[in-house]
């Protein structure tokens, strides 16, 4: 592992998601993700200090997480790595979404519950693999200083952010919409780890949070506002409370109609040019 870590923790990540755990638990254990791709950024990067003075003061710093669940030890932030991953929902999630208009599919139902059990399944995975290693590791969303805050500037906030740290290990840029726009697309749920181990921070390729984005970068596209069943993005960007109350509602749609306790939105990430990756340019056709 010391010799190649970067190269170590990605292979323990898709191998976790080539194994019988990726499971949307219906359809002969069909698999929840397809594979992953993998970021690294460093403890120290200032976009930490940056999203704790931009997001709030509440915002919890890869240091501040670490020292927290190993108070007996020391740590420095250069010395720290974030993993990040990215988790594609699968062609057949995407296919089913993309053609609903009002209420999520039961596949994307799944993937944002079933799915999620499996992502948590990855952070406790990667954790102990890197404890069998000697290498102190959290994963801020296990953390229990991890909370959903309130943002003077952004409303809905909490102590970490997967899609955060997943732009600052260069995985991807916003949207209009709020989501991650990634090389293997926006319909996708993130994830991270923080260990007190080097790895040299991966190529960020972008200086603009949009860049990504058709509609920031062009003026064009827009689709995710055509998409939403709510109205909850408009040329303003994403309206948090309304998304909020939308999915407040599936919760009682899809226990009513598949038969387990789950809910979901999502369709602001199909049927747009960022579903699978990068769009590219709609000025050129």
């Amino acid at each position: 592992m010391l010799d190649d870590p970067a190269s170590w923790i990605t292979g323990i990540v898709k191998g976790f998601i080539a194994s019988p755990e990726n499971t949307l638990e219906k359809w002969g254990d069909e698999p929840a993700w397809g594979e992953p791709i993998v970021g690294f950024s460093s403890g120290a990067d200032p976009l930490y200090d940056f999203y704790k003075r931009d997001i709030g003061p509440f915002y919890v710093s890869p240091l501040e997480f670490i020292s927290h669940t190993h108070p007996d030890d020391e740590f420095k932030a250069e010395g720290l790595t974030v993993i990040s991953w990215i988790l594609p929902q699968t062609e057949a999630t995407k296919r089913d979404h993309r053609a609903e208009t009002h209420f999520p599919s039961e596949r994307w139902a799944r993937s944002r519950v079933m799915g999620e059990k499996v992502n948590v399944k990855i952070r406790t995975h990667v954790v102990d693999r890197l404890g069998e290693q000697g290498v102190k590791a959290v994963a801020p969303m296990l953390s229990p200083l991890w909370r959903g805050e309130t943002s003077p500037k952004y409303g809905y906030a909490s102590t970490w952010s997967e899609r955060h740290a997943a732009y600052a290990a260069g995985l991807g840029t916003f949207g209009l919409s709020d989501g991650l726009i990634t090389p293997v697309g926006k319909a996708m749920r993130a994830g991270s780890v923080v260990a007190d181990l080097y790895i040299e921070p991966s190529l960020r390729p972008y200086t603009d949070h949009h860049a990504y984005c058709l509609f920031y970068s062009e003026g064009t596209c827009g689709k995710c506002m055509e998409r939403c069943p709510i109205g909850a993005i408009t040329p303003e960007g994403h309206n948090k409370n309304l998304c909020s109350k939308y999915e407040s509602m599936t919760h009682r749609y899809v226990p009513r109609h598949f038969g387990f306790d789950g809910y979901g939105c999502g369709f602001c990430q199909t049927g747009v040019p960022c579903e699978s990756g990068i769009p590219r340019s709609m000025k050129k056709k």
